[in-house]
């Protein structure tokens, strides 16, 4: 893992003291203590045109120190309290091992890790820094990428590592989860975002990355924050659009395409660090379903829950009219299509004419 810069740890280090000092010194004052945390919703975000992202109304909750509130307000504080000393010691702990750590907070100690998490993001979000930075990091992996792409890391002594992501063979280079000291060379015309893994490993499988002169990135359904921020900076550092292949649905369309562009509700506080706003919709679109005849499978209530959640409530939908009409074309369809639907026309199709023919024309993606 690299290492936390001096300055990193100065702020967010400033930060957790000042915190603390405020709720000490009122405590001295015979005065309630209390916490300011910004509402993690889509009701209280806004879609930043400029900036291409959801951003926080202002909306605030307010944890006052209570007697019912009183195990929440000492776990936020451990919390904080693990975090410093984290970051002094230039260590992490995985959301799970913060879990098993409270184990040791006595009448502190969190019941099950949903609780974990909800503290670990109110302390992100109260003091608006990316829980990487608190040293808190997650489980999962980041996503695979294969391509023209040279990713320079570091290893354990801070020597500089080259690693050839056209030199893996039929596998591909994980993302990892801290990306902040990754270096990028490419001269990739273009960054394609897949969706699932079987479609990631059937465009390996081609070669596709080396007749397109692109990076391919399997995002594993909906994208992990270090595969959002690995493909973030990779357009900002390489200057190249990223094109989004996905599944033909409203879960494709929103929890993983918009996700991906603009970021979610939940994580409004941190969405400018994650979303992608260069970003532009390749497929699968309801209209690649009758231009290629493609093989369907109904619309599930759940789905059309999802659609019609998204052309009422979901500000990037309200903002951009073709997403309105691909939603109507999806609903009066009562259809969704899945990535792997061009095997219809034969394992190659996906390769060979789908990609082609759209990327001719990509002024006409989805935005």
């Amino acid at each position: 893992m690299a290492k936390a810069s001096k300055t990193d740890k100065i702020d967010v280090i400033k930060m957790i003291r000042e915190s603390a000092k405020d709720i000490h010194t009122k405590i001295n004052l015979l005065s309630i203590p209390h916490m300011r945390i910004p509402v993690r919703s889509l009701n209280n975000v806004d879609y930043d045109v400029k900036k291409g992202c959801f951003e926080l109304k202002g909306n605030m909750k307010e944890r006052n120190f209570t007697v019912n509130t009183v195990k929440t307000f000492a776990q936020t504080m451990k919390m904080m309290a693990l975090s410093k000393e984290l970051i002094e010691t230039d260590d992490m702990a995985t959301k799970r091992e913060a879990y098993y750590i409270s184990k040791n907070w006595a009448d502190a100690a969190f019941r099950e890790q949903p609780e974990s998490d909800t503290v670990m993001e109110d302390i992100e979000a109260m003091f608006g820094v990316i829980r990487e930075r608190l040293k808190f990091i997650p489980e999962e992996k980041g996503g695979e990428v294969a391509g023209r792409l040279e990713v320079i890391d570091r290893d354990l002594q801070g020597h500089k590592l080259k690693i050839d992501c056209t030199k893996f063979g039929s596998g591909s280079y994980s993302i990892p989860i801290d990306v902040e000291h990754l270096e990028f060379r490419s001269n990739a015309k273009f960054i394609l975002a897949i969706e699932t893994a079987g479609m990631f490993q059937r465009l390996v499988k081609y070669g596709y990355w080396d007749t397109a002169n692109c990076i391919l990135v399997s995002m594993g359904g909906v994208p992990t924050r270090a595969c959002r921020r690995f493909v973030r900076r990779l357009s900002d550092v390489l200057k190249i659009p990223v094109y989004a292949f996905v599944d033909g649905d409203p879960y494709g369309y929103f929890n993983i395409y918009r996700t991906l562009k603009v970021g979610s509700g939940n994580a409004a506080h941190l969405n400018e660090f994650f979303c992608v706003p260069q970003a532009s919709f390749l497929g699968v679109t309801p209209q690649d379903v009758k231009d290629y005849d493609l093989p369907t499978h109904k619309l599930k209530e759940v789905d059309i829950k999802r659609a019609k959640d998204a052309l009422k409530n979901d500000p990037f939908v309200h903002h951009h009219k073709l997403w309105q009409r691909a939603i109507d074309q999806m609903l009066r369809a009562g259809t969704r299509v899945e990535q792997q639907a061009f095997a219809k026309h034969g394992l190659d199709f996906v390769v060979k004419q789908y990609l082609p023919d759209k990327l001719k024309a990509v002024d006409k993606f989805l935005p």
